[in-house]
């Protein structure tokens, strides 16, 4: 996710270098074309004009769409980080003593379940970024890995070990009915935001729209570069490139977070949310070998 208001001079290039190149070469070519080979070929300004407006509310409904899909990609992780420390504080400290079930027993089990959370949200994230890492194991004991590992949903799996161990509690009277139900329904918001994430991650975002917007730019720049070369001439090359800029920069500024779960800059920071997730939870537990939080990349530009 980035972390400044503007954009580096590296960064600014890295994203526009090969599409000026080519505005640039098209831009010739429609100049070449116009005076040289159509010289007796008039392009009215009003063509031009119609179809920029045209190409303009297009760009403006993919990059509100596209702007759409990463607030709620961020809307939902940000319930996660709230409901993550909430399930700890209860598992922690709504277990009630009193019972048959050994204090030492007890213990274990919440560790366990406040680690396995932990374990939950590393597999939940290398899912959405289909990157594969076993990262999530080493919060999980042996029993528990074994018991995920051939499951395709692996997120959803320590759900299912969360739910029965839930289930342990209550039938030994460590949680009563009322908070057995609280503590339940943070399950069920775990698998909401899990299902809401690969919902997002799973919709491809019309292929038609994108595809059509900037074939359309293309066909715009071509257009105003024909259009004013015959009243200014070769600097024609210029001004079509400046619109042809504006248009597939401002295009490209919405796509750039169409896909917010992938490991790219403008994308949502999983690394560093689910850091702090775990950095809280060990800290409720007590644990003494804290990670530092993720450190922002490139002098502080973006964070992953």
């Amino acid at each position: 996710m980035l972390l400044r208001q503007g954009l580096t001079t590296y960064r600014f290039f890295k994203i526009t270098w090969k599409l000026d190149l080519l505005m640039i070469g098209l831009c010739t070519a429609a100049y070449f074309t116009d005076t040289y080979l159509l010289p007796k070929m008039v392009v009215p300004a009003t063509l031009p004009t119609l179809i920029g407006t045209a190409i303009a509310f297009f760009i403006a409904f993919n990059n509100n769409q596209a702007y759409s899909r990463w607030w709620e990609a961020r809307t939902i992780w940000g319930a996660l980080v709230n409901d993550s420390r909430s399930w700890a504080r209860n598992i922690l400290t709504y277990c009630n003593t009193d019972t048959s079930f050994d204090d030492t027993e007890l213990k274990k089990l919440q560790r366990k379940m406040v680690f396995r959370h932990i374990g939950f949200l590393y597999a939940l994230k290398a899912a959405l970024r289909k990157i594969p890492s076993d990262e999530f194991a080493k919060y999980l004991t042996d029993e528990d890995a074994k018991k995920v590992t051939g499951y395709a949903n692996i997120p959803s799996a320590i759900l299912d070990l969360q739910a029965a161990d839930l289930q342990l509690l209550s039938e030994k009277g460590v949680v009563d009915g009322f908070r057995f139900m609280q503590m339940n329904g943070m399950i069920t918001n775990f698998c909401d935001s899990m299902g809401k994430s690969e919902r997002i991650n799973n919709t491809v975002f019309p292929t038609t729209y994108v595809y059509f917007t900037r074939l359309f730019i293309w066909i715009l720049v071509i257009l105003v570069t024909m259009a004013i070369s015959e009243h200014i001439g070769w600097p024609s090359i210029f001004f079509g490139w400046i619109i042809g800029f504006v248009f597939h920069t401002t295009h490209i500024n919405g796509m750039s977070i169409m896909n917010p779960f992938e490991l790219q800059p403008a994308g949502i920071s999983l690394n560093s949310i689910t850091r702090t997730i775990e950095i809280n939870l060990l800290q409720m537990l007590g644990d003494g070998a804290i990670p530092e939080p993720v450190k922002a990349e490139r002098n502080g530009e973006y964070i992953l």
